[in-house]
């Protein structure tokens, strides 16, 4: 029974469908939308980011390992010093740096899932998403990793890291300013993601037509 001036209800996954739309093509939008919010629920949980934290920090640890690799063996008198044939330099390079690349990259890969762990933990916890969130993850992720050092280097490093863990989420929080539109070319060719343009003669920063 509908009710004057009141908006019809009706059951869930039972509300009329689109015109061209058939109940078969209901059922595979419920079940796509089924897939799409296991997987939302998936990435979103605490032991998908400490995985994808750690996965990342290794690759980029690795990374720079290699960077910095290149320019440890760019001395020529080790290189003359040595006994080893250039096919035996080359294999005893190339495993030098596989250890190194995976020794940075597996300290990078634990302190981004310590650090991503963390805060996943405390964010849903506090079932909030501000600075208190990355702060206090970097203080006690900072201690954990400094403990072996003694409480003094312990409470230092947790300072550290939340000092620096609120310089980046700060960097990433911070407002964009608005674009700044010099001629309605530049909107009509898309060109309006924050496009900065310097001109002699001051121009309006509203679009005209």
């Amino acid at each position: 029974m509908s009710l004057p001036l009141l908006a019809p209800l009706f059951p869930a996954g039972r509300e009329p469908l689109p015109p061209g739309m058939t109940e078969e093509d209901r059922a595979q939008m419920m079940q796509a939308k089924k897939y799409q919010d296991l997987m939302t629920a998936g990435m979103e949980s605490c032991l998908a980011k400490t995985t994808i934290a750690g996965v990342g920090g290794l690759g980029i640890g690795a990374f720079f390992s290699m960077m910095s690799s290149s320019f440890a063996y760019e001395d020529p008198m080790l290189r003359q010093s040595s006994t080893l044939n250039n096919k035996q330099k080359t294999v005893e390079i190339f495993k030098e740096m596989g250890r190194n690349m995976w020794r940075t990259g597996k300290g990078f890969g634990k302190v981004g899932a310590l650090f991503a762990g963390i805060e996943c933990c405390i964010e849903s916890y506090r079932a909030r998403n501000d600075m208190v969130n990355p702060i206090a993850a970097g203080f006690v992720a900072g201690g954990i990793l400094a403990r072996n050092s003694g409480p003094r280097a312990a409470l230092g490093g947790g300072v550290a890291f939340a000092a620096f863990s609120a310089a980046i989420d700060l960097f990433l929080r911070r407002e964009t300013p608005e674009c700044v539109f010099t001629s309605h070319w530049l909107f009509l060719l898309g060109l309006t993601d924050c496009v900065y343009v310097s001109f002699a003669v001051t121009t309006d920063s509203r679009m005209v037509d």
